[in-house]
């Protein structure tokens, strides 16, 4: 068993084993990267305050890595579990703060593992992943604004919210239930009220260009959310049977989460203080976030994707383990840790064998080959560089990451013919059938995707 004078290094031991297994496992077993990796990257060609379908620092983000690492694929694995190690890092000072147990904190990260979306799902950097760090870093700051009322602490929630809503507009459930949480405990706290509004300011003060970005573009991100939802369709039966697919599925996910949890509880009996601030808080930060999002559900009919709640359940494990801290039985944690090898080791497995074992997947893509066939075909026309790609995020995007010239990535063509010049190489990819047709230049395809190359001879 590990003792409590070693929680720290057994902690540190943890992060550095995820980072290096799930850093290792999809660089050797994937041959392209996951789509929505690449989507980010085809947006971080060509960067803007937003994209059609989210806000904009995933491509900030993966384009500030590919100005150092290139089109290596494991810096972008590599990439994913820096956010996800800041993540539990996190977790694991709240944790510090409200259970002021290093024993507990520990396992209340540990207890993350029987989560899938804390290890399997997260080689894919994407939307999800990157908004996970700055949900535990504004909890963390908020959680301090409100006791200590230090400047510096409500600056950092403010700055950390603002990049959290650039990652995925779902983080305004957690900015939601952290108000809601002020507005009832006003009165212990109203002595942060001008700093909490203070860090609003700083918040809204970043999304600025964003929202000028959103006004500029009729709004399509936010159109696209809706449209995925299937809140544009509408049905009287959504309203009842998407809110009980959601609480199935959330029951699902967490049975190895609650499978690791039982091990060390001598019994689940409970009594929640409604005067104790730390239990109020973590009820606050895990239970209003889903109850806001079953909501939307119920009140819109909205279908609620399960990646969506990737970052929901972070603070999960702090919340058990307080709640039942009078119970747990430390002659049973020796179990626990074998139960919580067992996932650990379980999760990577799986994923490296179904990686091997099943060839139809987008990791599977030739990308790489791809490329080059489209770069040798481009050599033997055109003595300029190719600097556009135009298609879509997948076929397009993945030329973006592979060709050696980093052409930037572009939807399509829509209000932006004025932006290339007869120096400029561009391709086209798309549909075959259509682009042999309309093609002024070199015309090639590699199954299902047909490409137009333009350039100068």
């Amino acid at each position: 068993m590990i003792l409590k004078k070693n929680i720290h290094k057994a902690f540190y031991l943890f992060l550095f084993l995820h980072l290096l297994i799930w850093t290792l496992v999809p660089s050797l077993s994937n041959v392209n990267l996951p789509l929505d990796t690449i989507e980010a990257l085809a947006w971080g060609s060509n960067l803007d305050w937003g994209f059609n379908k989210h806000p904009p620092l995933s491509a900030f983000v993966v384009e500030f890595f590919f100005r150092i690492f290139g089109n290596n694929d494991w810096a972008y694995y590599f990439l994913s579990q820096i956010f996800v190690l800041i993540t539990f890092y996190f977790v694991w000072k709240v944790s510090n703060e409200l259970l002021q147990d290093k024993l507990y904190s520990f396992l209340s990260v540990l207890l993350l593992s029987g989560i899938y979306f804390y290890n399997y799902t997260t080689p894919e950097f994407n939307v999800n992943v990157c908004q996970l760090p700055f949900w535990a870093l504004s909890v963390y700051f908020f959680w301090r604004g409100i006791n200590l009322n230090k400047n510096s602490d409500w600056i950092l929630f403010g700055i950390f919210s603002a990049l959290g809503f650039l990652s995925k507009y779902l983080f305004i459930y957690i900015l939601l239930s952290l108000f809601i949480f002020f507005v009832f405990n006003y009165k212990k706290y109203n002595k942060s009220l001008k700093k909490y509004f203070f860090s609003i300011v700083i918040s809204l003060t970043l999304l600025t260009p964003h929202f000028f970005w959103l006004f500029e573009n009729d709004f399509i991100t936010i159109f696209y959310g809706l449209d995925r939802s299937g809140v544009t369709e509408f049905n009287y039966l959504n309203h009842l049977k998407n809110p009980i697919i959601f609480l199935i599925k959330q029951f699902i996910i967490l049975i190895p989460f609650f499978s690791m949890f039982y091990v060390v509880v001598k019994k689940l009996k409970f009594l929640i203080n409604r005067k104790n601030k730390k239990i109020i808080f973590l009820l606050s930060i895990n239970l209003i976030p889903i109850s806001l999002i079953l909501a939307t559900s119920i009140i819109t009919g909205a279908e609620i994707r399960t990646m969506w709640m990737t970052p929901f359940y972070l603070f999960f494990g702090t919340l058990f383990i307080f709640i039942f801290k009078n119970f747990i039985e430390i002659k049973k944690i020796k179990k626990f840790y074998y139960i919580f090898l067992f996932f650990f080791i379980l999760s990577p497995s799986l994923y490296l064998t179904i990686s091997l074992i099943d060839e139809t997947k987008r990791t599977d893509y030739p990308g790489k080959e791809i490329a080059r066939l489209v770069q040798n075909k481009w050599d033997d026309n055109f003595i300029n560089e190719i600097k556009i790609v135009i298609g879509d995020e997948w076929s397009a995007g993945n030329l973006s990451y592979h060709l050696y010239s980093r052409p930037i990535w572009i939807n399509d063509l829509k209000n932006k013919t004025s932006d290339i010049t007869g120096e400029q190489g561009v391709i086209y990819t798309g549909n075959p059938k259509i682009l042999k047709k309309i093609c002024p230049g070199v015309f090639g395809t590699i199954k299902p995707v047909g490409y137009c190359m333009i350039g100068k001879r």
